[in-house]
C-alpha cells in the first residue's frame, strides 16, 4: 500500500480523498493556490504546498509544480480528483516517468475514451449501442451538413476533447448549422485548445443514465449500479439520484453488463463511470466515458455502502476487486449547492461566507469544505457543497432532503438551495416524470 498520497486537486474532493488516506493509514499532501491557503483541505493534510498563483492554469494545472511538490514530499502516488487534470493523459504519464503512480487508469485508457470519437468506435465494437452520426471527426462545416441531412435533424454536435457542455449545440435545421458549427468550434479551442468535431442524432426526452464501474489490473470488471443525472441545466448535472426512478431490472442487467463491456474493451484499472442516454422507450445509448472519479459518487456509496476512494486506492495498489455486481439497497439523492443567484441567470456569487449551518440527521451526508468566514474565491467551480440523503424509498428520500434544505443556511452570499427546494416540491419530480430537458421549462 501507498505510505504517502499528494492530491492534484481542491476544495471537497480533496478533502474527501483525505478522510479516506487517514483512515487507510496513509499519510497525504495537500498542494493549494494562493487563494486557498485558508482552505479546510490545505489544514488537514498532513503536508500542504502552495504551487502557484490563483489563477488554474498556473497552479492546478501545472504539471511540473505538481510533480515537483511530490517529488519534494517523497509522495509515492498521486489522486488527481477529478476535474483538473484527472482525464489528462500527459499528466498520467509523467507521473508514471516520475516514479509516482497515477490513482486512475493509463494514459492509453484515458487517451482512447477521453476522445470521444475513437471512444464511440471502441464501443461499437464491444457491441454497445451508439448514438447515430458521424464516422468520426467532421471536417469542415460542408461535411457536417451532408452529414446531418443523412442522420436527420435534430442533430447535436459536439467537441471531440469536451466535457462539461462546452463545445455542444443542438441543432434543429440547416439554416442553423453554419453559425452553431463556428460557435462550438470557437468555443471548444478557448476551453480544451482543440476545435475538433463530431456529429450525433439528437434523441429527444432521454434520461442521463449511467453506470459506476471499477476495474483492477488483474482484467476484473464489476459495475455498482446506476445514477440517474436527468436533471440538468445546460449540460450542468444539479441532482442525482440513485436508483433511477426510470430503471428496470431487466434494464438494470442490461445496461451493467455493457459498461462491463466497455470497460473490457480497454483493459479499464481503475474507478470509472459509463454514460448513457436512454429514451423514452428505455432504448440505451453509450455518450462517453469519464475516466475518474465523479462528483456525484457519493450517491453510489450510500445505496450499496461502498468507499469509492478507498476501493480506487486499493486497485491502484494492485489489489483485486471482489468482482461481483451491485444492486441499491437504499434510495440516495444529492443536490450539488453552488455559490449562484439562480433567480439572476445563476450568477456566480463568490464572496465571504457569513454564517454557517449544515443539516444532520439519520441519513444525511454533507460534503463541503466551506466553513463560516470562509472566502469563496472567483477563481474556480461555484459548487461549493453537496448534499446527499439516502432513504429506505424514494418518497423519504425526497422528504428528508426537503427537510435538510429547509435547515441548510448559508449567508454572506446567494446560493442554489431555493432552486433544489422548490424542485423537492415539484409533483412531477416527485413523480420521477422528468427528462434532460426538465429544466427548460422549469420556473424559479
Amino acid at each position: 500500500m501507498f505510505k504517502k498520497i499528494l492530491i492534484a486537486n481542491r476544495g471537497e474532493i480533496a478533502l474527501r480523498v483525505i478522510r479516506t488516506c487517514r483512515e487507510m493509514g496513509i499519510k497525504t499532501v495537500a498542494v493549494y493556490s494562493k487563494a486557498d491557503a485558508e482552505s479546510l483541505h490545505a489544514r488537514f493534510a498532513d503536508e500542504a504546498i502552495c504551487i502557484g498563483p490563483p489563477p488554474s492554469a498556473k497552479s492546478y494545472l501545472d504539471i511540473a509544480s505538481i510533480i515537483a511538490a511530490a517529488e519534494i514530499t517523497n509522495a509515492d502516488a498521486i489522486h488527481p480528483g477529478y476535474g483538473f487534470l484527472s482525464e489528462n493523459a500527459k499528466f498520467a504519464e509523467t507521473c508514471q516517468l516520475n516514479g509516482l503512480k497515477f490513482i486512475g487508469p493509463s494514459p492509453d485508457m484515458i487517451n482512447r475514451m477521453g476522445d470521444k470519437s475513437v471512444a464511440k468506435e471502441t464501443v461499437k465494437a464491444a457491441g454497445v449501442p451508439t448514438v447515430p452520426g458521424s464516422d468520426g471527426l467532421i471536417p469542415d462545416v460542408k461535411t457536417g451538413i451532408k452529414v446531418a441531412e443523412q442522420v436527420g435533424y435534430p442533430v447535436i454536435i459536439k467537441a471531440s476533447a469536451g466535457g462539461g457542455g462546452r463545445g455542444m449545440r443542438i441543432i434543429k435545421s440547416a439554416d442553423a448549422f453554419e453559425a452553431a458549427w463556428d460557435s462550438a468550434k470557437q468555443e471548444s479551442k478557448a476551453a480544451f485548445g482543440n476545435d475538433d468535431i463530431y456529429l450525433e442524432k439528437y434523441i429527444e426526452e432521454p434520461r442521463h443514465i449511467e453506470i459506476q464501474i471499477i476495474g483492477d489490473q488483474y482484467g476484473n470488471v464489476s459495475h455498482l449500479s446506476e445514477r440517474d443525472c436527468s436533471i440538468q441545466r445546460r449540460h450542468q448535472k444539479l441532482i442525482e439520484e440513485s436508483p433511477s426512478p426510470f430503471m428496470t431490472e431487466e434494464l438494470r442487467n442490461k445496461m451493467g453488463q455493457a459498461a462491463i463491456n466497455v470497460a473490457k474493451a480497454v483493459n479499464y484499472e481503475g474507478v470509472g463511470t459509463i454514460e448513457f442516454l436512454v429514451d423514452k422507450h428505455r432504448n440505451f445509448y453509450f455518450m462517453e466515458m469519464n475516466t475518474r472519479i465523479q462528483v456525484e459518487h457519493p450517491v453510489t456509496e450510500e445505496v450499496i455502502n461502498y468507499d469509492l476512494i478507498r476501493e480506487q486506492i486499493k486497485v491502484a495498489a494492485g489489489v483485486a476487486i471482489s468482482g461481483n455486481n451491485y444492486e441499491p439497497m437504499k434510495h440516495a439523492i444529492e443536490c450539488r449547492i453552488n455559490a449562484e443567484d439562480p433567480e439572476n441567470d445563476f450568477r456566480p456569487s463568490p464572496g465571504t461566507i457569513t454564517d454557517l449551518h449544515k443539516p444532520g440527521g439519520h441519513g444525511v451526508r454533507v460534503d463541503t469544505h466551506i466553513y463560516a468566514g470562509y472566502k469563496i474565491p472567483p477563481h474556480y467551480d461555484s459548487m461549493i457543497a453537496k448534499l446527499i440523503v439516502s432513504g429506505n424509498s424514494r418518497e423519504e428520500a425526497i422528504t428528508r432532503m426537503e427537510r435538510c434544505l429547509e435547515e441548510f443556511v448559508i449567508t454572506g452570499v446567494k446560493t442554489t438551495i431555493p432552486l433544489h427546494l422548490k424542485l423537492m416540491k415539484d409533483p412531477d419530480f416527485r413523480a420521477g416524470n422528468f427528462t434532460t430537458k426538465f429544466m427548460e421549462t422549469f420556473k424559479m
